[in-house]
């Protein structure tokens, strides 16, 4: 038996196609041609911050079972035939890639994997790992899919979740996708939480807004669930196919604990702890900002108006509470936050003239001359304040931004709490 891992990136542009969809197509044909395709297909999410991507960042991965390497020679003409009918070359940010591997799983791998998610990685850092595992690769163009074609088929198995992605016709992309909202809703109730993101208050989540090939996505544990919740979900437009990833969404796998503030960089995403220093105040926009600081420095943090009733939450935060932030840096040097976890929360207080025994609240006496009571004359000192805590309107825990402002890496609390 000879193994063959394929890896594909950088095939879509943000005006159609979908990576997914093209390596779907290529299995399916390749199934059809009596190959055998072992388990699931990866869908793999690198990076959110890269500044070349089109929508969620992802790469596809698959393992074919193959004969013997002349059968290798086949295969590998046609997926490449394939991948240059099927690709957005047409496009200037299109730049696909197609890498054949027949080796293990090493550590150079799963480790390059890993900085793909986490890092900023050159073409250049993809071609000199190829080249020491002997992987072969194919370019489009700049080939700058190569970085996550190789990620793709590295990608640790640390925790997966899966995705069942349901295709349009060809002849309803950009329309209006027809989806039975009150189905969604029902599958939401009996499949959560082993599938999760449904759906946002009253909004649909599993339905993209964009003109690819997607008509639905369902996210959850296992392909049974997957499986189970699409089969629950009506639709008013035909499914031309669908198809179960396995996946590294929801994972928080981009996420790098650190423990300085000082040491955090653009175009990477953290789990960082800091005390709130100034704080939240409303930009134009509807943007709520507020800084954290720790001994090595302060950064500034965002709930964008997308998170919608999160900002409510991050409304409520004051100097002095202790928060575990978890989000991305961007352009701006602004942590764009994901979810929070409220380790402390600061005492608030305020304090009123004292009460007389009357029941009356005293008045002032004048400067430095204490408080008297206007309706029983009772005197009291200077000092006799009375200190009154404030109720918080919110509580130490966890908080997150919903599911139609989640990044698809990033771990929903359903997940850490299961």
């Amino acid at each position: 038996m000879y193994k063959v891992y394929v890896g594909i990136d950088d095939t879509d542009s943000k005006s159609g196609m979908c990576t997914t969809y093209v390596t779907t197509l290529i299995i399916n044909e390749l199934k059809h041609f009596g190959f055998n395709i072992e388990g699931y297909p990866r869908l793999i999410r690198l990076n959110p911050f890269v500044k070349f991507k089109t929508r969620g960042n992802g790469a596809t991965s698959f393992r074919l079972n193959l004969k013997s390497k002349d059968e290798y020679e086949e295969v590998k003409s046609f997926i490449l035939k394939r991948i240059k009918e099927l690709s957005q070359l047409q496009d200037d940010e299109t730049n696909p890639a197609v890498v054949f591997y027949d080796g293990e799983i090493n550590e150079n791998l799963s480790s390059f994997s890993i900085e793909v998610i986490k890092n900023i990685v050159t073409i250049k850092d993809a071609h000199e790992l190829a080249n020491k595992i002997s992987a072969e690769f194919f370019k489009f163009k700049k080939g700058r899919g190569i970085i996550g074609a190789l990620a793709a088929i590295g990608c640790p198995r640390n925790d997966n979740t899966y995705e069942l992605l349901a295709y349009r016709t060809p002849e309803n992309y950009g329309k209006k996708r027809q989806i039975d909202d009150d189905s969604v809703f029902r599958m939401d109730m009996k499949m959560y939480p082993q599938t999760f993101d449904n759906i946002d208050g009253k909004y649909i989540a599993i339905e993209p807004h964009t003109p690819c090939p997607i008509l639905y996505g369902i996210r959850g544990e296992s392909p049974e669930a997957v499986l189970g919740a699409h089969k629950m979900v009506k639709t008013y437009e035909p499914v031309e196919r669908f198809v179960v990833f396995e996946t590294n969404q929801h994972t928080d796998m981009h996420l790098i604990k650190i423990d300085h503030i000082a040491d955090m960089d653009k175009y990477k995403c953290y789990i960082v702890e800091g005390v709130v220093k100034r704080s939240p105040y409303i930009i134009e926009g509807g943007h709520i900002i507020f800084i954290i600081e720790d001994d090595s420095g302060q950064i500034p943090c965002a709930a964008y108006e997308p998170t919608k009733e999160f900002r409510d939450t991050v409304k409520e935060l004051t100097s002095g509470d202790l928060l575990r932030v978890y989000g991305g840096i961007g352009e701006k040097g602004t942590l764009n936050i994901e979810k929070i976890e409220i380790i402390k929360l600061t005492r608030i207080s305020k304090t009123l003239n004292p009460l007389c025994e009357c029941g009356k609240r005293m008045k002032s006496a004048g400067s430095g001359k204490g408080f008297k009571c206007i309706k029983c004359g009772r005197k009291l000192k200077e000092d006799s304040k009375e200190v009154i805590d404030i109720k918080r309107k919110i509580k130490e825990g966890f908080y997150e931004v919903p599911p139609s402002a989640r990044r698809h890496l990033s771990k929903p609390l359903v997940r850490i709490q299961m």
